[in-house]
């Protein structure tokens, strides 16, 4: 009973943090580091965690974790992310959001700001951005993804291509070693490649974990982003060439 225990509470920590590591785990349950590796061993033989050096991570492949699991991800990280980049978003801009747990966290931070036009195609920030009455907000019609509020679709980007945005704000499932930044649904990076082509600025928001998952397809690189928020250092070699892409990198 102790090891189901111990075992369950190491996986809410997982899906809260995206990662755990063994000395911390360690530390938390008063056990040797040797109990909590054989735990680690059982969770991932069982498919539910990805052994790593040092630690584990959530398992990622062809198609994403559920809404409800991202949005607890790593939620105080994206917050953070989300209260830094709002410092950097003035007033009377426009912005793009698209689909996403940190953008929607972005949403959150810009309830103060004023004279905002935001367009989005997730019905989450459309209605926590209705609580500013000073934020004009339209959404990009299209599909429904009803797992997480999403719109995608022809018609999406037919509207998104009626607009120049100050700003565009995106979010995504991974980042790859050499600078990609990667999602799951077709679809849905059909819609962020269109919402870049139609922005002065692209920013990228991803939290830590973003580094150490997976994902199938590509919606660009980093070298097309101004700048990365997020709030840990990038992998050496990921660092190395948002350097030579002039790529800011700012951490919450």
């Amino acid at each position: 009973m102790a090891e189901n225990f111990r075992q369950t509470e190491i996986l809410n920590i997982a899906r809260r943090k995206g990662q755990v590591s063994v000395d911390k785990l360690a530390q938390r349950f008063k056990t040797s580091v040797q109990t909590i590796r054989k735990d680690l061993t059982e969770l991932s033989d069982a498919g539910q965690l990805k052994r790593v050096h040092g630690g584990a991570i959530l398992p990622t492949g062809v198609s994403n974790i559920g809404y409800a699991d991202r949005r607890a991800l790593g939620a105080e990280a994206k917050a953070a992310i989300a209260q830094r980049l709002a410092e950097d978003i003035p007033e009377n801009a426009t912005l793009f959001l698209n689909i996403g747990t940190t953008t929607e966290a972005v949403a959150r931070a810009l309830l103060n700001h004023r004279n905002l036009m935001v367009v989005t195609n997730n019905l989450n920030i459309a209605n926590i951005l209705s609580a500013n009455q000073s934020c004009e907000v339209m959404v990009a019609g299209g599909v429904l993804r009803r797992a997480d509020g999403g719109l995608t679709g022809a018609m999406t980007v037919q509207v998104i291509r009626q607009f120049k945005f100050d700003i565009a704000v995106i979010g995504c499932s991974a980042l790859d070693p050499d600078g990609d930044i990667l999602d799951f649904d077709s679809n849905e990076v059909t819609v962020s490649q269109a919402i870049l082509e139609r922005a002065r600025a692209a920013y990228l928001v991803a939290d830590a974990t973003k580094f150490t998952r997976s994902a199938p397809v590509k919606i660009a690189s980093l070298r097309e982003i101004e700048r990365l928020y997020t709030d840990q250092p990038p992998p050496p070699e990921t660092q190395s060439l948002l350097t030579d892409w002039h790529t800011s990198t700012i951490l919450a």
